[in-house]
């Protein structure tokens, strides 16, 4: 590794590094800040089933398409800040977030469709993922684990193989 000739040189590559840092930084700042702005627009819908205006006139199923609106700010609200949150966060348990991501998106789909059972079926949908991010994260962990306190994988797997009770697979889930 070699060191920069010159300090000017190192302070110029500091200052650029840091100067776009704080443009992301204050990009996602104003999207986070934005949030309940956007979340109040559903009140500038009309209170009635046909929104009818000079350029279209359409219809919903919804009782007016002030709650239509409303449904579908408070499922795309939180999608977009957990999309937020999923695409800026750095640590190694990220990958769960996509849980929250994956029901607020069926959730979405279901208002976008007009569905009746709005927030019924999706756990069914959601099920198969969690099946597969769940444990996948638990083995992330355990690994990271294992590597920090220095332990093999043999011992892993005979703590894994080792008879215990619930309480204390339980117990040894929060240690």
């Amino acid at each position: 590794m070699t060191k920069p000739n010159s300090k000017s040189t190192s302070t110029k590559n500091l200052y650029k590094t840091d100067r776009k840092s704080l443009f992301v930084g204050g990009v996602i700042v104003f999207c986070i800040a934005i949030s309940p702005f956007l979340f109040y627009t559903y009140e500038s819908f009309p209170d009635s089933q046909i929104w009818e205006t000079s350029l279209f006139k359409i219809e919903t199923s919804f009782p007016s398409w002030y709650s239509f609106a409303w449904y579908f700010t408070g499922k795309v609200i939180p999608l977009y800040l957990l999309l937020l949150w999923f695409f800026t966060c750095k640590h190694w348990w990220h990958w769960i977030i996509l849980v929250p991501i994956a029901m607020y998106s069926f959730q979405l789909w279901g208002v976008i469709n007009e569905s009746n059972d709005l927030d019924e079926l999706e756990i069914y949908l959601i099920l198969p993922l969690m099946l597969i991010l769940v444990p996948s994260v638990y083995l992330i962990r355990a690994k990271l684990f294992n590597k920090v306190r220095n332990d093999n994988l043999s011992d892993f797997e005979k703590e894994l193989q080792r008879k215990r009770s619930f309480w204390g697979q339980l117990k040894d889930l929060f240690r």
